[in-house]
């Protein structure tokens, strides 16, 4: 509501000027005093031409090079940025929150663009200016009498009331009920606005002062271009910051909208068919994917849910809901640190969405060779920072893995499935203990083998060298080369089998099924990397000590005997699980 009232009075404010020249402005900093706004321009004055600094509103300076024709203001921008002169977030500015000059004092702005400077290389010293005296800041002339501001404001409708009441509240004036009545507590915010922008303070805002606060509260959305779109297909219409997002594809369930510049924003349109269960997958499913952060607020009930997903990159809000059989609803992907915006836009996205006639076919999905088995419609599903494989110790789910697999991890899952945490590492022998944070009843548990294997004598390795690709562990088959490691380590076995990075943290089973030991990962050997058919593993005998020690009560055997390789694959299966660190 208040976008509409507010873009029509920012056009009547500023149509003639914004018509008048094709000038820009590239808007280096702002600072939230004028002192230290002086400051900074009179050291950027010092080796850059044609600064200016203005008052931009709610109590912030702004430093500006210019004004530049359009095209001029873009190239300085990008050369300025490249030589290090300006900050990274400098950008162009149209100039409509310009309001006071301070800077140069006693020179009125420019109106006319200004000839591009000739270089923009590395910044020279310049003398030491003379200190200036602070301008006082003179009180703009009110374009309405306080007679005629008070007829103005009665024709306000109560919704444009609210909205003036919202707009003092996002400028810092206002922190009462929006409720559209203009008592004590409005008049003083009015009040207090006046004052911080050099009006007179009367408590009544006249029409030009009403367009001047929401041209202030707007400003953030310049350039958005927020326009009701109705996407037949999907059976959705709502806002879409046409500006910055335009339609891509159809990739049922979802209908995507991708960036047009700079800002790496997306919006994923929701429609199919379902029910309960179908509604209740989507919520999983879209949490896995990498566009949807793991951190940050969620919840589902019966026939709904939402998702708010931020992390340092991006702040990702899903919402959906089933009715009528049908599952609608959106996602709007948003590069992080921009948070006034972003709000803004999904406060306006949410109050517009609707759900019309419609609904996304499944047979529209583009026939092409983009296909992978981690997308889903087209979108990257969320990647583990390292896989390694880990084996069931103890019947109630104790995971032994390496402790390679649990450094520097937000968190850790068993089989992608199951949330588990370290409760014991041995840093030194290069193992960890996981546990799921769930009940877990295994099919199958380690024996640790007890008896001298036989040199030469076959072993298999049980493990995820391809991460979480294959749901099943795969057994990689090769040799017992030596029951020591290469300078005589009695805690090692040498294998002579080519093994993987994902293998590491797996049992090594000897022919019989018992477990020998653990595989470790591959590492340099003073300055020297093996052959890639050169693995170890930690000897049983260590590792039931360790554990032993630690308080995991584990299961030995001695025996030496002959299992099928088939049945020894059903064995690993039972056992190794995928460890991921994410």
């Amino acid at each position: 509501m208040i976008r509409k009232f507010a873009v029509f009075i920012v056009t009547v404010f500023f149509g003639v000027q914004a018509l008048a020249q094709d000038i820009a402005w590239v808007q280096v900093e702002a600072q939230p005093t004028l002192a230290q706004a002086q400051d900074r321009a009179r050291a950027y004055a010092q080796r850059l031409d044609n600064v200016n600094g203005y008052y931009l509103g709610s109590g912030w300076y702004g430093i500006a090079l210019g004004p530049y024709g359009a095209a001029d203001a873009e190239q300085l921008l990008a050369d300025l940025r490249r030589s290090g002169q300006i900050p990274t977030d400098s950008f162009i500015a149209d100039g409509r929150r310009f309001q006071q000059q301070f800077w140069p004092v006693g020179v009125g702005a420019e109106t006319t663009a200004q000839p591009l400077p000739s270089t923009v290389d590395d910044p020279v010293a310049a003398e030491e200016p003379v200190a200036l005296v602070e301008p006082e800041p003179e009180i703009a002339i009110p374009d309405e009498t306080p007679r005629e501001a008070r007829a103005s404001e009665a024709a306000l409708t109560r919704e444009e009331r609210m909205d003036l009441q919202v707009a003092l509240q996002w400028a810092g004036f206002y922190n009462s009920a929006i409720d559209g009545a203009f008592g004590r507590g409005t008049r003083a915010s009015m009040q207090s606005w006046q004052e911080a922008n050099n009006h007179e303070p009367t408590g009544v805002l006249t029409t030009g002062q009403r367009a001047e606060l929401f041209a202030q509260y707007n400003a953030v959305l310049n350039g958005m271009n927020l326009t009701l779109t109705r996407d037949t297909a999907a059976g959705i219409e709502m806002l879409v910051p046409a500006g910055v997002l335009a339609f891509d594809e159809y990739e049922p369930p979802f209908a995507k909208y991708g960036p047009t510049g700079d800002i790496g924003a997306q919006l994923l349109l929701i429609s199919q068919e379902g029910d309960q269960n179908r509604l209740f997958g989507l919520y999983e499913i879209l949490q896995t994917l990498e566009i949807i952060p793991t951190e940050g607020p969620r919840s589902r009930d019966s026939d709904s849910f939402t998702i708010d997903g931020q992390d340092a990159d991006l702040h990702s809000y899903a919402q959906a809901s089933l009715q009528d059989g049908q599952i609608k609803g959106f996602i709007l992907v948003w590069p992080a640190g921009d948070d006034e915006r972003r709000s803004r836009i999904l406060a306006e996205m949410i109050g517009s969405y609707a759900a019309i006639d419609g609904v996304l076919d499944p047979a529209i999905a583009p026939a092409d060779d983009d296909q992978a088995i981690d997308l889903v419609s087209g979108l990257q599903i969320r990647q583990p920072r390292l896989s390694r494989s880990g084996f069931y110790v103890t019947d109630d789910g104790a995971v032994l893995t390496t402790a390679e697999a649990v450094g520097q991890c937000a968190s850790l899952t068993i089989d992608e499935t199951h949330e588990a945490e370290v409760t014991h590492v041995d840093a030194g022998l290069g193992i960890a203990v996981l546990r799921a944070r769930d009940d877990l009843a295994p099919m199958g548990v380690a024996e640790f083998q007890t008896a001298i294997p036989r040199l030469q004598d076959q072993v298999a390795v049980g493990g995820f060298p391809y991460g979480g690709v294959l749901s099943l562990p795969t057994l990689t088959f090769g040799k017992l080369a030596d029951i020591r490691g290469l300078n005589g380590e009695e805690e090692l076995k040498r294998l002579a089998l080519t093994a993987q990075p994902g293998d590491a943290g797996g049992p090594v089973f000897d022919n019989g099924g018992a477990v020998l030991g653990m595989l470790l990962p591959k590492a340099e050997l003073n300055g020297q990397m093996l052959p890639p058919e050169v693995s170890f593993t930690l000897d049983s005998d260590t590792i039931v000590a360790a554990l032993e020690a630690a308080g995991v009560e584990v299961q030995t055997t001695d025996s030496l005997a002959y299992m099928p390789p088939e049945t020894l694959t059903l064995r690993a299966a039972d056992m190794t699980v995928l460890v991921s660190c994410w």
